[in-house]
Formats: structure tokens, sequence, C-alpha cells
């Protein structure tokens, strides 16, 4: 268990919006789940999420010791595109996850890798990420490389780390971009107050730069390429979202109540290329759009006519 002592330096302001602005790794949820469970206590009491604080209330809050977990292998079908020993790359669908985490701890890619390959995947990132280089979001579809040893993991991560790493994704965005083609540089960081959202920021940010290019226009919706020179958590919903685009069907960083329905984000990872960790040779493997884009295309096609 650990404990946390804070002094509210606000007043009005809730005790969970409180719990999330501070730095002490809590989402609005996890802040809400902790006073409910009664391991939050304003002045020495049990509280209440809305309770609004004063200027020096003391705030004391119980963060339980996570509980151990080993992922366990499940017998879930994969789309392998490519495999030898040292790799596989996979098309991930749209709706898994990339690995457990509290409240998605079946089901994910890990827990079909761990039934695929056994103990041939890299220990760097550990238990719960065995094998994982770099991930894409439960709700983005496409390509993404797994390591099967930790020789491989090393020098695919170097990669990313260089920006020698192809990563190219297909999207749909909102609203009609004008330029047929430009590039976001703007960093990105953790969002001030939603810990679990992602934004542009000049505080605590890394670099983030993404190119795009216009595949196509359709009323109200723009179809585009993105290429990443960086890899940021979010980056393209983040930076797309930055410059007033943002993609279709995103409920995080979207436009509410769209036009369009669109369940989930479109947002697919078409292509990704490296250079191999073993023989040296550069190699480069796509996918093709997956129905649920293809059907959303052809719905914006049949409006724009």
């Amino acid at each position: 268990m650990t404990e946390h002592s804070l002094i509210c330096d606000e007043n009005g302001v809730r005790l969970d919006k409180f719990l999330s602005s501070a730095d002490i790794g809590l989402s609005r949820s996890m802040a809400v789940t902790l006073i409910e469970d009664e391991k939050v206590t304003v002045n020495g009491k049990p509280s209440n999420k809305k309770q609004k604080l004063m200027i020096g209330d003391s705030v004391t809050v119980q963060i339980p010791d996570p509980v151990p977990y080993e992922a366990k292998a499940e017998n879930i079908p994969l789309d392998i595109v490519y495999e030898d020993g040292d790799l596989l790359v996979v098309n991930k669908p749209k709706g898994m996850v990339v690995h457990p985490a509290a409240g998605n701890y079946d089901g994910t890619l890990v827990n079909a890798l761990l039934y695929h390959c056994g103990d041939s995947l890299s220990g760097i990132n550990g238990i719960m990420r065995p094998g994982i280089v770099h991930r894409i979001d439960k709700d983005t579809s496409g390509l993404l490389i797994v390591a099967k040893n930790d020789n491989s993991h090393q020098k695919l991560a170097e990669q990313i780390k260089e920006h020698s790493f192809t990563r190219e994704y297909q999207a749909v965005v909102f609203g009609t971009i004008k330029d047929d083609r430009g590039t976001v540089d703007a960093p990105i960081g953790r969002h001030p107050v939603d810990r679990k959202k992602m934004c542009v920021t000049q505080k605590n940010s890394k670099n983030a730069v993404t190119h795009y290019e216009v595949i196509s226009r359709y009323k109200g919706y723009t179809h585009i390429r993105c290429i990443l020179e960086t890899g940021r958590t979010h980056q393209i919903r983040v930076h797309m979202a930055h410059i007033g685009h943002p993609v279709a069907g995103d409920l995080v960083y979207g436009v509410k109540n769209e036009k369009v329905s669109f369940e989930g984000q479109c947002l697919h990872a078409g292509k990704i290329g490296f250079i191999h960790p073993s023989t040296g040779k550069y190699m480069e493997f796509t996918a093709d759009l997956p129905p649920y884009f293809n059907e959303f295309l052809i719905k914006l096609s049949n409006i724009s006519k």
C-alpha cells in the first residue's frame, strides 16, 4: 500500500478532479474507484467524488499495491503476414488490445502470441508485454512487429528510436483538408487533467512529427495517408485533432455527434518497414484496408454524390 498526503491549493475543485491532476499517477476513473472504496479521506474523513475542496484541505490517498499477474496463452487466431526465427509481422484486427492491462487481462494479442510462440518471445518488456516492440491502439487495425528474442528486440527498438522504422497509416478524418500534403510538427505529452489522454504541449513532452497527404476528399471528410517520423502515444489522433481534423469515430479526441455514424476510429496501420535484425536487409510489408474501413469509404462516397 502506498500512501500520499496532499494539500489542496484551490477553492471549489472537485475531489476526483483534484486527485487526477495531482502528480501521483491516477486517472480520474482510478481516483473515483479509490474514493468509492474509501481509500481517500478529506481532513481525516471519508468523502465522495463530488465533494468540493477548499484551500488547505488535507487529502490522504491510499493506493493498493498491484496484484501480480502473468499473461496466459490463449488459442486466438492470428493473421500472420510474415514469420521467421527472429520476428513476426502481425495484422492486428480492430478491437483487439495489444497487451494485458487493468480491465483487459484476456483476449489480447500477447495472449495469442504466447499460444503461438510459446517461450520464443523477447523478455525485454517483461511478462506483460513479451515480444512487443511497439504498439497500436485497440481500435486501430493493422501491422505491428513482434520480436522473438532480445537481440532482435534491441535492434528493432533502435531503429524506432533513430526514426529509420517505416510506419505508414491510412485514416479518414473529419472535415476537408485543403492542402494535398502537410506536416504536423508539435510535441506531445500527457494531458494535465485527464491522465488517459495525450495532448500537444510544451510541458513534459517529446517531439512528434507526422507527415500526411490526401488520398481523396468526401463531403465533410478526407481520406489521408500518414507517415510517422516519430512514434508517440496516440500521435496521429492527437496531431490531426490539433489541426482541426480529428480521426473519424475517435471517441477521445474526435468530434461529438458526427454526421456519419462510425463505431470506433477509422485508422489503419497499412505499411511497416525495417532492417531485419539478423540479415541486415530492408523488409517492407503492407496490409489491405480491412472491411470496416472500406465500408466507411463506400458510405462516404454515397453521401458525396
